[in-house]
């Protein structure tokens, strides 16, 4: 399982494409928001946030500096 595409819809929002079809709506801002750590609250600047990749099918920011479970990605849940 990899991530294929990724969208962003709204704010801190993707829209996620998974290899074997499955599409999930993706917020991460109540995730952020709550982070204590001001490197990871960092990616509530919409500019930033934005700036994710795709790196050998999995979703990360900034060469790893922000990365999530692939199954809490595939469920649409940040924990």
């Amino acid at each position: 399982m990899h991530v294929q595409a990724v969208h962003h819809v709204r704010a801190c929002c993707l829209r996620i494409e998974f290899s074997d079809g499955k599409v999930t709506e993706v917020d991460f801002e109540p995730f952020l928001r709550v982070s204590a750590h001001p490197a990871i609250r960092r990616y509530l600047q919409p500019r930033r946030f934005k700036q994710f990749t795709i790196t050998d099918g999995v979703l990360q920011w900034n060469d790893f500096d922000l990365i999530f479970p692939m199954a809490d990605l595939y469920d649409g849940v940040i924990r």
